[in-house]
């Protein structure tokens, strides 16, 4: 048996579902994580803070990588008192985004490091997607993107494997790094993800969402030009105009805000697209929520006749690939991860990112025509189970190559 330790903020993340599977099998595992993070039932976890915050008037490009440091500093402290208490790790799995990582080799020095792999890149990302909400990356932009890599790059040099969960985010990668980085996604549970034929929504309003009305919806972390959301908006006036029996349901944060012209307040993109659109919707069958449990999400998955997920070129949602094994018609963007998912007529509808008709036009057919999607609903299923099914597909390749480097010979 061996010892995992698991680095990431907000722990478990991505990888709650490895630490129960490998305390399943008798291994120990340890996990550290920013102050905050919830952890998870009968695994030991150690939260760490920063002792301080950046230096005033440091030159600005040493930003990132000092803020590495400091967390780094905070979370080889926790692994100190790890090490203190008798805990060894065989291999560390690790998310470096903020920096954690970068020490703990000086605590752990025989561990082998497997890193979870965010890259960033000024051209081929988000960084300048969307020619209306943000402008194209000039050197400043690149120079800063740059800088911030220089912490990730210090960790994936130092790390045996890298992890990616899209070929996308791969891609974004190094040259020279792409060779150790394995495409491994977390994966879908699609024993308990499913269509439910008698799933209902209950709204706070106290209105059900059934499949007696065509419902769509959009669901992400926060409501932005990131996932989509304006476009989205967009196409509700002639979809709820057009298909009068419509309901909507909008799912996600409204705590961002965008730039807002000099001696005007900020609004939120919801606030903001709300204004826009004023006049034009029908408010009484938008429904806005913050939250659902999981739960709530299967059931609204499960009435949905279509699910849009739209998203820059970034990570891929989760809810995207939910959506599809709980047999909905996804109607997504046409960017790059969704594109390794996603073929157009056979297991979704892809659509242009910044075009709100051609997504109202597809909203509509789908709610004029729903038998019609059935062919497709079902092949997006097979598409999750074929490809990203956690128990058959992605555990195993994961505890494959945790196993791999846990009995790899001890660093010198």
């Amino acid at each position: 048996m061996a010892d995992f330790l698991f680095v990431h903020s907000h722990f478990p993340g991505p990888f709650g579902f490895l630490a129960e599977a490998l305390m399943g099998r008798g291994h120990r595992c340890a996990a550290i994580a920013a102050e905050g993070a919830p952890g998870l039932p009968g695994l030991p976890i150690l939260h760490w803070r920063p002792g301080r915050k950046v230096t005033p008037g440091l030159y600005p490009l040493a930003h990132p990588t000092e803020t590495a440091f400091i967390n780094a500093t905070a979370a080889l402290r926790c692994a100190l008192d790890l090490r203190k208490h008798g805990f060894d790790p065989a291999v560390i799995v690790g998310h470096p985004g903020r920096g954690e990582t970068l020490l703990l080799n000086q605590v752990f020095p025989r561990a082998r490091r497997l890193a979870y792999a965010p890259y960033y890149r000024a051209e081929g990302d988000a960084l300048g997607f969307d020619p209306e909400w943000t402008r194209p990356p000039n050197l400043e932009d690149r120079l800063r993107d740059r800088a911030g890599n220089a912490a990730l790059a210090m960790v994936y040099a130092e790390a045996e494997r890298l992890v990616c969960p899209t070929e996308f985010q791969r891609g974004l990668l190094p040259s020279g790094l792409r060779a150790q980085a394995s495409v491994i996604h977390e994966g879908i549970d699609t024993d308990e993800v499913r269509y439910d034929p008698e799933a209902a929504l209950r709204l706070p309003s106290g209105r059900v969402l059934t499949k007696a009305r065509p419902v769509i919806t959009f669901i992400a972390r926060q409501l932005e030009p990131l996932r989509g959301f304006p476009t989205f908006m967009r196409a509700l006036p002639r979809l709820l105009e057009e298909v009068p029996q419509a309901e909507i349901l909008i799912v996600g944060a409204d705590g961002r805000r965008d730039a807002a012209p000099k001696g005007s307040q900020p609004q939120t993109w919801k606030q903001r697209l709300l204004s826009e659109l004023d006049g034009r919707l029908d408010l009484g069958r938008l429904h806005f929520l913050n939250r659902l449990t999981h739960a709530e999400m299967l059931a609204a998955l499960s009435v949905a006749t279509a699910h849009v997920a739209y998203t820059y070129p970034f990570s891929l949602s989760r809810v995207f690939l939910k959506a599809m094994a709980c047999e909905c018609l996804v109607i997504a963007s046409d960017t790059a991860p969704v594109r390794e998912v996603v073929r157009d007529g056979v297991n979704g509808i892809i659509r242009d990112f910044f075009d709100a008709d051609a997504l109202a036009e597809a909203l509509i057919t789908a709610c004029r025509a729903p038998e019609r999607s059935r062919p497709l609903r079902e092949a997006a299923r097979r598409t999750v189970i074929d490809r990203y099914d956690r128990r058959r597909h992605c555990l195993p390749t994961w505890l494959a190559l945790l196993t791999y480097l846990a009995d790899a010979p001890a660093r010198a």
